[in-house]
């Protein structure tokens, strides 16, 4: 794992140096509480019946256990975490083989104005791993949610409904070319104006309890 993990670290020095030569971009970046985080996770126990919720604040933002009524289901998310945060902390998640991981980041990489390139390229190498290296895992790729840019706390996550739109069109076709799952939870958090419902945010990012009830019954389908 030391071995895996130096290799990664020289990957992402390396596409930190490749990118910067266009635009610059901190691949390294880890939110304040990454580690803490991490180490928590790596001290829990694995089970091949565990249900993973991979991803960032989106994620985090509730007990998919109790949401969902299932004791398998594992909340890993970050919040503040990017697609490059995930591929540090994806040997956790992997090694215990799990049942199912269910997939949902990018919106702070969006934020970061990392290139859609990028993201996309960090997902297929996010996809390809757990594929090989626990090919039973069930691979579920869920759609970047909208935004509503009627709200001021996250300015940096607005008005780049465009980026939202174009990685998930790109996360699709991935999803086809790796036979894993694609789940478009986009469409069904948009008001009329084509952004996250306010019935469903409190500050046009994170999402309140209705939302979760709402994310609940379309992955019921995928659960069973």
């Amino acid at each position: 794992m030391k071995f895996r993990n130096f290799s990664l670290a020289i990957l992402l020095l390396t596409t930190t140096a490749m990118v910067s030569q266009n635009i610059s971009i901190d691949s390294l970046h880890r939110p304040r509480n990454y580690h803490i985080q991490v180490n928590q996770f790596e001290s829990y126990p694995n089970s091949k019946e565990d249900i993973i919720f991979l991803g960032n604040s989106i994620t985090a933002g509730t007990s998919w256990s109790e949401l969902l009524g299932l004791p398998n289901a594992k909340n890993r998310g970050i919040s503040g975490d990017t697609t490059f945060g995930i591929l540090e902390r994806l040997d956790e998640v992997i090694e215990g083989e799990p049942a199912k991981v269910f997939i949902l980041i990018g919106i702070n990489d969006i934020a970061r104005n990392y290139p859609d390139e990028i993201i996309v390229s960090n997902y297929e190498k996010i996809i390809d791993r757990i594929k090989n290296e626990s090919p039973e895992t069930e691979v579920f790729i869920q759609s970047i949610l909208p935004v509503n840019n009627t709200f001021t706390r996250y300015k940096n996550h607005y008005n780049k409904d465009e980026h939202i739109l174009a990685i998930n069109k790109e996360l699709e076709k991935l999803a086809q070319t790796y036979n894993v799952n694609f789940i478009d939870l986009h469409p069904h958090f948009l008001d009329e104006e084509d952004r996250l419902s306010k019935k469903f945010t409190e500050e046009g990012l994170h999402l309140n309890a209705t939302a979760y009830k709402t994310w609940a019954q379309i992955l019921q389908d995928y659960l069973n």
